[in-house]
């Protein structure tokens, strides 16, 4: 099996586990008890979460050790694929419609960014005053993003879950490129980008936890989104990473970008909570008239 295929596989095990973990968060969020940090770390269910998320967040550590940031990011798509359907069950309803279609949208747009985005097994690595500069400036718009409270933050806080991923993301490849050589795995530089990586995946985590108050579908979206994005970025910018396929490969990025972006704008109209559609009268059964 070749690096791509390894990191597909991986990606898709990491995206499964990611969609069980969200609809475990997205529950517990639309409680009482997970209004306060003490309140989540005393409940079990929470830590059950947690748990799905490190082994998600392992799987895809994997995943890029094989595969460039550019392929591997766009793949996380396919947790909004398992978890929309798996929410809407959880709440006892019927996907609705407009879920369906933002999560096609979404998901094929996604789909298009990767095309253009497959390439080697990665070997570079950030230095650690780039892995510092890359935490230091997603940390302060992620500040930014939260610092004002509404109740209609949940999209900024998404949109800060997704970044803070798209950060631990590209930090994690560097410990698992650079961590596999010989002699590496203990160097100052591993060892202190391995600390940022917690201090982003739990935040990630945190963040999520937060936006799913008003819902699954438009949050989770909005993470799939901002990450690969943003983790593209990093890709392309610090660790010489590139869109193949030059103008076509281009233009289908810019159009998955837009058409993701639809899918999104699709969930956010979707009000959670959306009751299932009545059974027809016929399929129900008829009372005897007294």
């Amino acid at each position: 099996m070749n690096a791509t295929a390894l990191a597909v596989a991986f990606c898709l095990a990491s995206a499964v586990t990611y969609a069980a973990a969200a609809v475990a968060q997205e529950r517990l969020a639309r409680r009482a008890v997970a209004r306060t940090a003490a309140a989540l770390l005393g409940n079990g269910a929470w830590w059950w979460s947690a748990g799905l998320n490190a082994a998600a967040a392992l799987l895809h550590a994997a995943a890029l050790r094989y595969g460039p940031l550019t392929l591997v990011q766009p793949l996380g798509a396919l947790t909004l694929v398992a978890a929309v359907p798996l929410g809407a069950r959880g709440a006892g309803r019927r996907v609705a419609a407009t879920e369906w279609r933002g999560t096609l949208a979404t998901v094929v747009g996604l789909g298009l960014l990767l095309l253009p985005a497959s390439g080697p097994a990665p070997d570079d690595t950030l230095t650690l005053a780039e892995a510092l500069g890359v935490s230091g400036a997603t940390a302060a718009v992620i500040v930014l993003l939260t610092a004002r409270k509404d109740p209609r933050s949940g999209l900024r806080h998404a949109t800060a879950s997704g970044l803070a991923s798209a950060a631990a993301s590209a930090l994690t490849q560097t410990v698992a490129v650079a961590g596999g050589r010989g002699g590496a795995l203990l160097s100052g530089r591993v060892v202190t980008v391995g600390l940022l990586v917690v201090v982003f995946a739990v935040g990630g985590m945190l963040l999520s936890q937060r936006a799913y108050r008003g819902g699954l579908g438009a949050p989770l979206a909005v993470v799939n989104l901002a990450n690969p994005l943003s983790a593209a970025a990093i890709g392309m910018i610090l660790l010489g990473e590139r869109i193949q396929g030059g103008a076509l490969g281009i233009l289908l990025a810019v159009a998955g970008a837009l058409a993701a972006t639809r899918g999104v704008l699709l969930l956010t109209r979707t009000p959670p909570g959306v009751p299932a559609p009545p059974r027809p009268a016929e399929s129900r059964p008829l009372r005897p008239v007294m």
